[in-house]
């Protein structure tokens, strides 16, 4: 016998509804299907080089930014279904709450200045940042004073929002089309301006007769503690800071206007005691999802059968480990990739 709750009048009415709604979500979840999701034997660093480095001796950096995930969405299948549509989906909401611009920029500048003593300590030249920004054939390039917040695509079903910082030692912020992978129209205009950048790099590259580095990191703070992590010795490990593969890259515009792109193809992370983690789910959120599993209950699927739960997680820095953390793991990214880059001169 069929069990209809107190409340649901007309029980057809209910089913060709959640029906509808099904294949809506299953229309919406193809046509988000993430296209960059890393491939389960990726190398440590991915490479595709064009010879943009090559006998290179000098580097001018146009841009390094560090983008912070301050919000997230994951979603993830528990017994099967397609794109999560079906099946009993999980989505987890979470907020990274505490992390200030403050320190936030502290941690750029301390990324970019390792970054640039790493470059040093192997015997490159580094262009300092006014004669490359003041160089009369960099003026065309489109420039944002920065920080500059971005609603971005993640893999495996997953969206956040993140905001990137560019060092103060650079007088202003330069991405370009390879940098993020934005969403919604608010990213139209950035896509339409970074997507120009790499031609209008190129250009100051070939002029100038150095080749042009951008690098580009992403920053999480809810990823599971992973193998081989670096930890820092005598604290307690309660959370992972990481710099996520795929979105984390480096990429070398050479005088010819050729590029080479070095992408993070594993993530680098770092074990500490860097945030405190809390439920922050409210009653109405979980009554919600009560009403809509009897719906899925209306229509055969049993409870939870279509409908998965959701839950929201808030993620509260500690600062000064939170600092720590993210600059260290943002020092072994610039180590790997560098290491790399090595090889293509």
């Amino acid at each position: 016998m069929l069990f209809r709750p107190a409340g649901i009048a007309a029980a057809g009415d209910i089913i060709m509804l959640i029906k509808k709604t099904a294949f809506a979500v299953l229309a919406l979840s193809l046509a988000m299907a993430p296209v960059h999701a890393p491939a389960k034997d990726a190398q440590p660093v991915e490479v595709k080089s064009k010879g943009a480095f090559k006998g290179a001796s000098r580097i001018a950096i146009a841009a390094f930014n560090v983008g912070f995930i301050f919000e997230s969405t994951d979603q993830t299948k528990k017994t099967g279904g397609m794109l999560g549509a079906f099946g009993g989906t999980t989505k987890a909401k979470s907020e990274l709450v505490g992390v200030t611009p403050a320190m936030m920029q502290q941690i750029t500048d301390a990324a970019y200045a390792d970054f640039v003593a790493q470059m040093a300590a192997t015997g490159i030249t580094v262009v300092p940042p006014a004669a490359v920004f003041t160089d009369p054939n960099f003026a065309k390039v489109k420039t944002r004073p920065g920080p500059t917040e971005i609603n971005i695509q993640l893999e495996k079903g997953s969206k956040g929002k993140a905001d990137f910082y560019k060092p103060a030692a650079l007088p202003a912020q330069v991405m370009i089309g390879t940098d993020f992978a934005g969403s919604g129209l608010g990213s139209i205009g950035l896509n339409m301006s970074a997507g120009q950048n790499g031609y209008l790099l190129g250009a100051y590259a070939k002029a100038s007769n150095v080749p042009v580095v951008d690098v580009t990191y992403l920053i999480d703070f809810s990823q599971q503690q992973r193998p081989g992590a670096f930890s820092f010795s005598g604290i307690k490990v309660n959370a992972n800071l990481g710099i996520v593969p795929t979105y984390s890259k480096l990429t070398v515009i050479g005088v010819t206007g050729q590029q080479d792109m070095l992408t993070l193809g594993q993530p680098v992370s770092v074990d500490g005691d860097f945030i405190d983690v809390t439920g922050a789910s409210s009653g109405a959120d979980k009554t919600l999802q009560s009403a809509a599993n009897i719906g899925a209950a209306v229509m055969g699927l049993g409870v939870g059968g279509m409908f998965g739960k959701t839950r929201k997680f808030t993620f509260t820095a500690k600062p000064g480990n939170y600092e720590a953390g993210a600059t260290k793991a943002a020092s072994l990214a610039n180590a790997r990739l560098i290491s790399q880059l090595l090889l293509l001169r």
